[in-house]
């Protein structure tokens, strides 16, 4: 059982949905906060205090009275909706001493309103980051060397980004609807209902290490056998009693 405030955020997006609060970017240019500030206004009309992250720190929104965080996604349909790119860190669903939740959210690519450019959110999904990694103890740096180029005076960064599937490619059943999906021992309130139950299963192996070779631009994979394979991660979909009881499963 876990102490959270998923469930009060996840029921001011979908009432904001319903209400028809639609994504406002701040310019024609603005194509990664967008999304990001109509979540803030959701976490605000929460009545839920929060510090808000800078550009590259993680997550994007951190509760203050809860040990609980929030990083945003916004996804443009049609476009790239079955993975994302993660940079400041490997998603996962606890970091830095808080439980972490992800805000996906899509939005058609091309929309006008008469007031301009403004976007209505097609779908949502918050879901807990142990459902994209269930590794904590994972410690993202960026490393580098010197000595490279001619003169041997040039440094390569090792900066890495991660590309992660979303769950709308994870899932079947949260196309088009709001979907909460959390682990299996959150107690969601009476007026929620259960949607599906979905498992994660360890792979056999990991990724323990990889290398870059500079004369044939060539990179090779180091793996090392999961001590956990197969081990399965339970998480239950939960909607709103008064939303869709369409059921959610794992693809």
């Amino acid at each position: 059982m876990k102490e959270t405030k998923c469930f009060e955020i996840y029921k001011s997006c979908i009432q904001a949905i319903h209400d028809g609060k639609l994504i406002v970017p701040e310019s024609s240019r603005d194509k990664e906060f967008h999304f990001q500030n109509w979540c803030q206004e959701r976490i605000e009309e929460a009545k839920l205090y929060y510090d808000i992250g800078g550009r590259n720190t993680y997550p994007d929104f951190s509760l203050v009275n809860f040990s609980e965080g929030y990083e945003i996604k916004g996804l443009a349909y049609p476009g790239r909706e079955k993975d994302f790119d993660a940079n400041s860190n490997l998603p996962t669903g606890f970091h830095n001493g808080r439980q972490i939740f992800y805000i996906f959210g899509r939005y058609p690519s091309e929309y006008k309103t008469a007031d301009g450019i403004e976007y209505p959110v097609i779908d949502l999904v918050i879901c807990h980051g142990d459902f994209l990694c269930a590794n904590h103890e994972y410690i993202h740096k960026n490393k580098h060397i010197k000595g490279f180029g001619t003169y041997g005076d040039i440094m390569i960064r090792d900066r890495k980004m991660y590309v992660v599937p979303t769950p709308f490619a994870l899932t079947k059943g949260t196309t088009g609807l709001s979907t909460l999906i959390v682990p299996d021992n959150y107690k969601a309130p009476s007026d929620y209902q259960y949607v599906g139950e979905l498992i994660r299963k360890e792979s056999k192996e990991l990724v323990a290490g990889y290398t870059f070779n500079l004369k044939n631009n060539k990179m090779s994979t180091n793996f090392a056998n999961n001590p956990n394979a197969g081990k399965e991660h339970k998480f239950i979909a939960y909607r709103c009693i008064s939303e869709s009881k369409k059921k959610v499963s794992m693809v």
